[in-house]
């Protein structure tokens, strides 16, 4: 019965790894609200705090170990109730205002040093903290209406430069109609159209009204491609809004061809979940009007035709501009944006756009030096009025949808340029990143509409939880009785190793940050039993071995040997199945299959080296061994 020593070092640092990272499962997070700005360009200070345990404390709303970051105020909950952070959440949005965004968050209370070494207690699912999930379906006939009508300006600027006459250009559900004067400038056209556009458009040659024309249809690829485009853009910048606003651990994924399912742990205000889902911005670059001075010296009422006027800087300054209609590019035709500083130190954004943004910019700037561009900021919001029922006498949460829309910058050209340029005239690092994040992925590729909404309330997660530690440690003690009293001193190794493999799920998902839902606790419980399972049939070896006459250390070592092939087969065989379940389940199924696969691949490790390390120490260093506890 050797043994070597590098195994039980091995064993060891397993152990002690997996206490530490288990050990935050101990200091579970505690309820909080968190104050932020309602813009990066927001300052915060520490009276933000102070104001709010003010108005805590006017409601009886109890908090203690509050915290202020510089950037944020949290404010922890001192009874711990899921109803009273909820409280305290709809409080303050109603005193602070529209300035700032009060949203339920968790905690921690795991100590410092744990902390620093990225030691975090394990997620919950919804299905155990409680939150909201919304499925929304993505509106692909807007899509595709919004891109025939970013390229139908390519098209246009194409045959310009080529100096080919359009008659007539109209969009049609799934493509362009050209009409031209004479076949020979639509044949022309048709060349050129054919190697800008050929590999995402069917283009025919048809006769229109007695006219010449042609019919720009999109194919079935690039049909398909718009779509998933527009699927993963919607996707991106919803994940980048709500992490911004600091809902934690919420899970926003692809549902089907054409839906976005959103689960929001903890947050418990329907509405409140949809406005930071909703809430998204977009750019447009448009040229300064040529009667701006004459206007801003003289305002009017009535604007020329094909302008707007906006306010620069804020959207209530009374500094206005008066901008072309028409934007030249806009938030769509944006491929990356970076924030930085410029020469002097000052904020700035650095642009790519894509190709046919590029040369759309490139035209615009090429004829109009030493004009003036403005880039143009809109974003659609929701004002939260707040009004007291005439029947009930209950005070209302009154939401009104709207868009802002103001100038951040305007500048004179300098110079032609296309695809990479910068954006200056930002008042702060902040404004610039956030500006940035936006023009990455903070515009929706087309209108999204909620067909599905659930909320799950905190009670009914903390009752699953409660039920399933209970499930988890009634499945634990039955296996621990029946393996003491049929394979006595075995049977207290086996339920030892056990023990370590629930050690390590716990620190394996605490690594990974998987979340644990209600199926996880169930695949849980299914790997205690799969888990003795293996030391089952090494024992059971090992008494055949004794009916046979072996001597007892030749017993263990043949039941372990002889054993392991059968283990390492029937663990192999289930943990495919657990990575299938991962591939094709859906979220409750994707629980499972994660603590499944965590539990398969630990009582491997548990139910062979640990085990056979613990009969070591017990058997092993005695010069005879002249009877087994093993029954």
């Amino acid at each position: 019965m050797q043994y070597p020593a590098w195994k039980y070092v091995l064993i060891g640092i397993v152990l002690l790894i997996s206490t530490i990272y288990a050990l935050p499962n101990l200091y579970p997070d505690k309820p909080a609200v968190q104050v932020t700005g309602a813009s990066a360009s927001t300052v915060l200070t520490q009276d933000v705090l102070t104001q709010a345990e003010q108005i805590l404390n006017a409601q009886n709303i109890k908090t203690t170990n509050n915290s202020f970051d510089g950037s944020s105020a949290l404010l922890r909950i001192a009874d711990e109730s899921s109803e009273t952070q909820i409280k305290a959440q709809q409080v303050l949005r109603e005193k602070l205002g529209d300035n700032y965004v009060v949203a339920l968050n968790l905690a921690q209370t795991t100590p410092q040093w744990l902390r620093n070494i990225g030691a975090k207690p394990v997620k919950l699912g919804l299905d155990l903290r409680g939150g909201v999930r919304f499925v929304m379906e993505v509106d692909m006939s807007k899509t595709v209406g919004q891109r025939l009508e970013a390229i139908s300006q390519e098209v246009r600027s194409t045959l310009r430069t080529e100096q080919v006459g359009i008659e007539q250009l109209q969009i049609n559900q799934d493509g362009l109609a050209l009409g031209f004067a004479d076949n020979a400038s639509r044949d022309k056209a048709l060349n050129l159209l054919r190697a800008r556009f050929g590999a995402t458009y069917e283009l025919q040659s048809i006769i229109r009204n007695n006219k010449p024309a042609i019919n720009m249809t999109l194919t079935e690829t690039a049909l398909s491609q718009i779509s998933q485009d527009a699927v993963t853009q919607n996707l991106t910048t919803m994940r980048n809004r709500i992490n911004e606003l600091g809902v934690a651990e919420a899970v926003v994924q692809t549902q089907g061809a054409n839906r976005i399912v959103v689960e929001l742990p903890g947050v418990q205000d329907t509405a409140e979940a949809k406005r930071v889902i909703g809430r998204t911005a977009n750019l447009e670059f448009r040229m300064v009007s040529d009667q701006n001075n004459n206007w801003q010296t003289n305002p009017t009422d009535i604007l020329p035709a094909g302008t707007e006027s906006y306010s620069f800087g804020e959207v209530d300054s009374p500094q206005k501009s008066l901008l072309e209609r028409q934007p030249i590019v806009t938030g769509q035709n944006v491929q990356d944006a970076q924030a930085g500083l410029d020469q002097n130190g000052m904020p700035q954004v650095s642009i790519t756009l894509d190709n046919a943004g590029g040369k759309l910019m490139q035209s615009t700037t090429a004829k109009s030096v030493g004009k003036q561009m403005a880039v143009l900021f809109i974003e659609n919001k929701q004002r939260v009025s707040f009004e007291q029922d005439p029947t009930t006498g209950q005070t209302k949460e009154v939401r009104t949808p709207y868009s802002e829309s103001r100038i951040i910058n305007q500048a004179t050209i300098q110079g032609v340029f296309g695809s990479t340029f910068q954006i200056t005239g930002l008042d702060s690092n902040a404004e610039a990143s956030e500006l940035a994040l936006l023009l990455r992925a903070g515009a929706l590729a087309a209108p999204m509409y909620f067909v599905e909404e659930r909320t799950i309330g905190p009670s009914l997660g903390q009752d699953n939880i409660e039920k399933g530690i209970f499930s988890t440690q009634v499945g634990y003690l039955l296996v621990f009785l029946f393996m003491l009293i049929f394979y006595r001193l075995f049977g207290l190794i086996a339920n030892i190793a056990l023990a370590f493999n629930l050690m390590m799920i716990l620190a394996v998902m605490s690594i990974l940050g998987s979340a644990l839902t209600l199926p996880g606790i169930a695949g849980i419980v299914l790997t205690i039993g799969m888990a003795v399972d293996a030391n089952v049939l090494i024992f059971e070896r090992i008494r055949e071995e004794l009916a046979n006459g072996a001597r007892p250390k030749s017993s263990i070592v043949a039941g372990f040997n002889r054993a392991f092939t059968s283990i390492f087969d029937a663990q192999i065989t289930t943990l495919l199945v657990a990575f299938i379940l991962f591939a094709i389940g859906t979220g409750p199924i994707k629980g499972f299959a994660v603590t499944l696969a965590i539990g398969i691949l630990s009582s491997i490790f548990t139910s062979v080296t640990v085990t056979r390390a613990l009969v070591q120490l017990f058997y092993g260093y005695r010069k005879s061994v002249k009877r087994l506890s093993i029954g």
